[in-house]
C-alpha cells in the first residue's frame, strides 16, 4: 500500500498541505560535479516568488529537475502536498506546472493561434483543424491578456517582444497553477512588461503560483511577495519581500556588501568647455529616428531610454555605420565625419556592444581567445600571420580585468554564463582601444554582481576621459549611470534632461 507523503523537515503537516510547491534538499550532480547541493523552494497559492541567485547559483538546474527535465540525485518535491517524480515535461504539464524560458522557440512558419494551441488544436470531424474555432480560442485569450497580437499573423513576423507575450500565452493554455518564468522580461519593452505585470497579478488572484526568475532588482520588489536566494548551488535564505530592501537582498545574491550600484557622477569630473569628443546636428534615418542633437563630451555618460521601436538601438547602429539613409552632421573630435560601415567607425574611436550578444555580440562555437581578440587582430598580425604570444597575453589582460570566470581561455564561449559571455563582449571591444562605447542593453539578463562589474569598468573608463552613450530598459539603470538622460518617443528624441532632473515616473510617462 503507497505511504502519504511526509512533511518536509521543519514544517507541520497543515503547512505542507497548503503549498502549491514544496521542494526540500533537492541535490544534482554532473559526472560527480555538484549543480545543486541544497535547493529549497515553498511556494504559496496566489503568490508571486522570486527565485534569485547569481549564473551559477544552481536556479536553471533547481528549475529543470522541477519541469522533469532532469532527474534529481536526491530530495522532495511535493505539489499539493504530495510526493511528485517527474521523468518528463509532459508529467510536470499534466500536474500543473508550466515554464517560460528566456530562450524562444516558436515554430515561426506557422500562425500565433496554431502555436498557441500546438497539438491540441480543435479538430472538426475528428481529423480537421477546425481553424475558426482555433483562431477564435486564440482571439479570447490574447484579449483577455491584453496582448495585441492577431491570431491569423505568423509567428515570423512578429517582433521578439511579441514572440515572448506569445509563448507568456501558450503556457497560460495548460491551465497551470503553478508558472515558471524565467527572464519573461529580457526581450521586452516597458509597455510589454506592464502587460506582463497585469497578466501575473491576475493569475495570482484567482490563486496561481508565479515562480519568477529576474536579475532585474526593481521587477522583484515591484511585482514578488516572496524571495528565496541560491549561492553556489545551495539554499541560502527566503523570506517575505516587504521585510527586506534591495540592499539587504544584493548582499544575499552576492555574499557581500556591494559597494556602490550605480557610477557616481560626481566622481567622474566632465569639463564640457573641453572640445566635444562626438557631436549630431540633425541627425536622421528615415523612418527609423527623426533629428537627434547631441552634443558629448569626454567622461560622460548619456542615456538612451525609450520603449521597443521608438529609434533608441537604430540611433546607436547607425552612428556605428549599421544603417543606411542616414542624413545630418556627424562629427568626432571637432572633425566632420562619414560613417559608412563599422570599419569606419572603428577608426573613429567607436565601439558598439549590440543588445543581443549571443545573435550579434559573439561567435558562440568560438573560444573565449577567438571572441575576445577577433576585432583587434591587426594589432597581434605581422605579414598576415598572428603572433600568438602577444595575442594571448591581450586576452588574458581582459580575463584579468573583467574577472571572467573560465576554466580555460580556449573554452567555447556558448557554454559560459551569461554574465560572462558579456565580459568577454566587453574585452573584444575594449582591445581595439575605443574612445566612445556605444552600449545597447548593457547589463540584459545577467545577475547582479556581473552587473555591479559592468558598472565599475563603465566608471573607469569615463573616468579615464572616454564616453559612454548607453541604451536602456532599466529605469533605474538608466536614471543612475547616466549624466544626462535622451528620451526617445515614436522614433524622435522628446527630451534631454540633466542628471536629477527626472523621476522614475517622469521618465516612463515620457516614453510613453
Amino acid at each position: 500500500m503507497k505511504q502519504e507523503p511526509k512533511p518536509a523537515p521543519g514544517l507541520d503537516p497543515d503547512r505542507v498541505a497548503s503549498l502549491l510547491l514544496d521542494a526540500e534538499g533537492v541535490t544534482k550532480a554532473f559526472n560527480g560535479v555538484p549543480a545543486l547541493r541544497h535547493g529549497v523552494l515553498r511556494l504559496r497559492p496566489g503568490s508571486v516568488h522570486a527565485l534569485c541567485g547569481g549564473n551559477g547559483a544552481g536556479k536553471s538546474t533547481f528549475l529543470s529537475i522541477l519541469m522533469g527535465i532532469l532527474q534529481r540525485d536526491d530530495g522532495d518535491i511535493r505539489v499539493d502536498g504530495r510526493e511528485v517524480h517527474f521523468k518528463n515535461p509532459r508529467q510536470a504539464l499534466e500536474a500543473g506546472i508550466s515554464i517560460i524560458t528566456q530562450e524562444l522557440s516558436p515554430v515561426k512558419g506557422m500562425t500565433v493561434a496554431e502555436n498557441l494551441y500546438l497539438g491540441r488544436e480543435p479538430r472538426a470531424l475528428g481529423c480537421f483543424v477546425n481553424h475558426r474555432r482555433l483562431n477564435a480560442m486564440a482571439a479570447e485569450l490574447l484579449d483577455r491578456l491584453g496582448f495585441r497580437i492577431q491570431p491569423t499573423s505568423l509567428m515570423s513576423s512578429l517582433s521578439l517582444a511579441e514572440m515572448q507575450l506569445v509563448e507568456i500565452a501558450k503556457a497560460l493554455t495548460h491551465d497551470s497553477r503553478i508558472l515558471i518564468m524565467d527572464e519573461p522580461t529580457s526581450a521586452i519593452g516597458q509597455h510589454e512588461t506592464e502587460l506582463l505585470f497585469k497578466a501575473v497579478r491576475q493569475l495570482r488572484s484567482i490563486g496561481a503560483g508565479i515562480i519568477y526568475v529576474t536579475h532585474r532588482m526593481t521587477e522583484i520588489f515591484e511585482l514578488a511577495d516572496d524571495y528565496t536566494v541560491f549561492r553556489d548551488g545551495a539554499f541560502v535564505v527566503s523570506g517575505a519581500i516587504r521585510e527586506i530592501d534591495r540592499r539587504h537582498l544584493i548582499r544575499q545574491i552576492i555574499g557581500r556588501d556591494a559597494a556602490s550600484q550605480f557610477r557616481t557622477v560626481a566622481s567622474v569630473k566632465v569639463n564640457r568647455k573641453e572640445r566635444p569628443l562626438l557631436e549630431t546636428r540633425g541627425y536622421a534615418c528615415g523612418p527609423k529616428f527623426g533629428e537627434v542633437n547631441l552634443t558629448l563630451h569626454p567622461g560622460e555618460v548619456v542615456g538612451i531610454y525609450g520603449l521597443l521601436g521608438s529609434g533608441r538601438s537604430e540611433f546607436l547602429q547607425a552612428l556605428f555605420g549599421l544603417e543606411t539613409g542616414v542624413k545630418g552632421e556627424l562629427r568626432v573630435n571637432g572633425e566632420r565625419v562619414r560613417v559608412r560601415s563599422p570599419k569606419d567607425a572603428m577608426r573613429q574611436g567607436m565601439a558598439l556592444v549590440t543588445e543581443d550578444r549571443k545573435a550579434s555580440g559573439l561567435v558562440l562555437p568560438l573560444s573565449v581567445t577567438e571572441n575576445i581578440a577577433m576585432s583587434s587582430l591587426d594589432r597581434w598580425s605581422t605579414a598576415g600571420f598572428v603572433r600568438t604570444r602577444q595575442e594571448g597575453q591581450g586576452v588574458q589582460e581582459m580575463v584579468d580585468k573583467f574577472k571572467i570566470r573560465t576554466a580555460s581561455v580556449q573554452m567555447p564561449v556558448q557554454y559560459m554564463s551569461g554574465g560572462n559571455q558579456q565580459k568577454v563582449v566587453l574585452g573584444r571591444w575594449l582591445q581595439t582601444r575605443p574612445r566612445l562605447l556605444l552600449l545597447d542593453e548593457p547589463t540584459r539578463g545577467i545577475d547582479e554582481g556581473a552587473k555591479q562589474e559592468i558598472y565599475r569598468f563603465m566608471t573607469e573608463f569615463t573616468s579615464a576621459g572616454g564616453a559612454i552613450i548607453m541604451v536602456s530598459s532599466e529605469v533605474d539603470e538608466v536614471l543612475g549611470m547616466s549624466d544626462r538622460v535622451l528620451v526617445f518617443r515614436r522614433g524622435f528624441p522628446c527630451r534631454e534632461s540633466r542628471e536629477g532632473s527626472l523621476t522614475r515616473e517622469e521618465l516612463v510617462h515620457l516614453a510613453a
